[in-house]
């Protein structure tokens, strides 16, 4: 008897426990992914309220009406379809096509379910139909048309404008694109997938763009690292796999400098090599390489480090970007931003402010660092270091006369495509243009002839020469 009151009292417990886990596990959950599971479009509770909310109306950060609803109650976007088309991605649409978009990731302000009972009291009193609340986001729409107006037509990637100061995203688009309001047949057939936001849910090997977070790896973990002289013969011979560059360079004697500004793969396969496959998975991981991304304002797809089949060849071609390595543009983004903030990366913001209808202020913009990515004169040695690729390197076609220009470019090999995927990070060195690029562009060829132009002619555009 005295044992079953005690198997009763632990199986008790045990129930108690699991309870009180689960009940934490919600709290977390929502708190972490509650806005996620709001606007996932098997909210059903959601689709139902939207029909007694007019929902507010979306513009950009300098005010520019992006969105709205008409007299006839039908929602509408910006006059200017290239405007419509650029910000699709972002703002999203009244159908949800896009999967996280402010239409439907923001829904809980925009359609004012924070509201307080007093205040949905007043509103169901006055026999209205309930209006929601207005959304300001932190995307340029002038900045977004120019960069539209730039990216190769009939091409798929991405492209990522943002403050590497603070985390504000002046422009998030995807490629190839929509107009909302002019939704066709052929969009939606069209095996490119337009609705498929690439900025944040592509993700692949980036290419030589990845080479900066070798380098990063190189600086905290091999003595002397800048003063090391590495052979580049023009093939480097691991296992069964040849390692080469672009045009079978040849570069002879070089150090790390020069490396990243020549974009040397042999370089940086033998750097990963002397590295360890662990002391580059970690440097990974301290760039945000595996982590679980749970933003505020977006959802970005988790970046992966290759983990299986780990030989010393796959090892070898990770150093140079290539291998199973899994990124997304917003991701590099981030990693660019980083650099550019002193190994600081922020998180990136979409949302500026939220305003009922009584011009009450419900949310406003905030800083938020994400983490510290590297030490600050680390982040100083790479920049010097991107500073001359743009220079002299493989990056000088996004050079800006006037302007400290720290750029990398990439040429990322892909099974069964014709060309390779053409990819740039960049940033402006200078506190009065806090702005860091991405571009991804899918089949196009190199990064330094098809991706840093773009580049070049947006910090143009951002600095105003």
């Amino acid at each position: 008897m005295k044992l079953l009151k005690q198997n009763i009292r632990l199986i008790a417990m045990i129930v108690c426990a699991l309870f009180i886990a689960l009940i934490g596990y919600g709290a977390f959950s929502i708190s972490t992914q509650g806005q996620r599971w709001f606007s996932s479009s098997a909210n059903t509770y959601l689709r139902r309220a939207k029909r007694n909310v007019q929902p507010g109306n979306i513009v950009d950060r300098n005010n520019i009406l992006l969105a709205t609803t008409n007299a006839q109650g039908k929602r509408v976007y910006s006059s200017d379809p290239d405007i419509r088309k650029a910000v699709v991605h972002a703002v999203g649409d009244d159908v949800n096509n896009i999967a996280y978009g402010a239409e439907s990731f923001m829904a809980n302000y925009m359609y004012a379910f924070n509201e307080s009972y007093p205040e949905l009291l007043v509103q169901a009193l006055k026999g209205e139909k309930r209006r929601g609340n207005d959304i300001k986001l932190l995307i340029d729409s002038a900045l977004s048309k120019r960069a539209y107006s730039l990216f190769p037509k009939g091409k798929s990637g991405a492209l990522i404008v943002m403050n590497y100061r603070t985390g504000e995203v002046l422009a998030l688009q995807s490629y190839p694109s929509y107009d909302p309001m002019n939704l066709s047949q052929a969009d939606k057939d069209n095996p490119l997938k337009p609705f498929w936001n690439r900025a944040t849910m592509w993700s692949s090997a980036p290419g030589s763009v990845f080479k900066v977070v070798t380098l990063a790896s190189a600086l905290k973990n091999i003595p002397d690292a800048q003063a090391k002289m590495y052979e580049c013969l023009g093939a480097l011979v691991v296992e069964d796999t040849t390692i080469t560059d672009a045009n079978d360079a040849m570069h002879g004697m070089l150090n790390l400098r020069k490396a990243l500004a020549v974009s040397c793969n042999i370089t940086f396969a033998r750097v990963a090599m002397e590295l360890g496959d662990a002391t580059l998975q970690k440097t990974s991981s301290d760039f945000g390489v595996g982590d679980y991304f749970l933003f505020s304002d977006m959802v970005v797809q988790n970046s992966a480090y290759p983990s299986v089949n780990r030989s010393l060849k796959e090892l070898a071609w990770t150093g140079p970007g290539q291998s199973k390595l899994q990124l997304t543009p917003m991701h590099m983004a981030l990693i660019a931003s980083a650099i550019a903030n002193d190994g600081v990366m922020m998180e990136p913001r979409l949302l500026l402010d939220v305003t009922n209808n009584a011009g009450i202020s419900r949310y406003q913009f905030y800083g938020k660092e994400y983490k510290r990515v590297m030490q600050k004169q680390d982040a100083d040695i790479i920049a010097d270091y991107m500073q001359e690729a743009a220079r002299s390197g493989t990056a000088t076609a996004s050079a800006v006369s006037g302007l400290k220009i720290a750029g990398k470019t990439g040429s990322a090999q892909i099974d069964a495509q014709d060309q390779t995927n053409s990819w740039y990070i960049g940033f402006i060195d200078d506190a009065r243009y806090p702005y860091a690029v991405c571009v991804a562009i899918e089949d196009a060829g190199s990064g330094g002839s098809v991706a840093a132009p773009i580049a070049g002619q947006l910090f143009k555009y951002l600095s105003g020469k």
